[in-house]
C-alpha cells in the first residue's frame, strides 16, 4: 500500500501550448508499471478549455465541480455538471473545459501506452467553442 498525502504533491499550471485561459492541474496519482492509470483534479476558469487532443487508449473525466463543456470532433458542444463521467474512446479527437462565466473541475483518468498518455493538436478556436451558445 502507498498513501500520498493531499497537499504533497505540487499544483502545476496548465501550459499555454495544451490550454487557453487559466487552468490548474493537481496530480493525483501515476499508479507503478505493470499498472498504467494516472489521473489528475483540472480546474479549468471561466472560458478557460483544452486543445483539441487525443488519448491513446482514452479517457474518463469524472466532472465534481462548475458547469463545463465538451466537444468530439464533429459533434455537438455537450454541457457538462458535477457528477456527470464522460468517456472518450481510444483516439477520439475532443476538448473540453470551463462554460463562458462558470469554473469547472474534473477528474481525468487516462493510461499510458508507449509512454504517452495524451497526444496534443491544435488550439480550439472561438468559433469552435461558442458553436451553438
Amino acid at each position: 500500500m502507498n498513501i500520498t498525502r493531499n497537499g504533497t504533491q505540487p499544483s502545476v499550471t496548465g501550459p499555454s501550448a495544451w490550454f487557453s485561459g487559466t487552468v490548474r492541474i493537481d496530480p493525483l496519482f501515476t499508479a507503478p508499471a505493470p499498472a498504467r492509470a494516472a489521473a489528475s483534479a483540472v480546474t479549468f476558469e471561466p472560458g478557460a478549455r483544452t486543445a483539441w487532443h487525443t488519448h491513446p487508449l482514452g479517457q474518463t473525466l469524472i466532472v465534481t465541480a462548475g458547469y463545463g463543456l465538451a466537444q468530439r470532433w464533429g459533434g455537438p458542444v455537450e454541457e457538462l455538471r458535477p457528477g456527470d463521467v464522460v468517456w472518450f474512446a481510444p483516439g477520439e479527437k475532443h476538448w473540453h473545459g470551463a462554460a463562458p462565466s462558470v469554473a469547472m473541475t474534473h477528474i481525468a483518468v487516462q493510461e499510458v501506452q508507449d509512454a504517452k498518455a495524451v497526444d496534443w493538436l491544435e488550439q480550439v478556436s472561438d468559433e469552435q467553442y461558442w458553436a451553438g451558445r
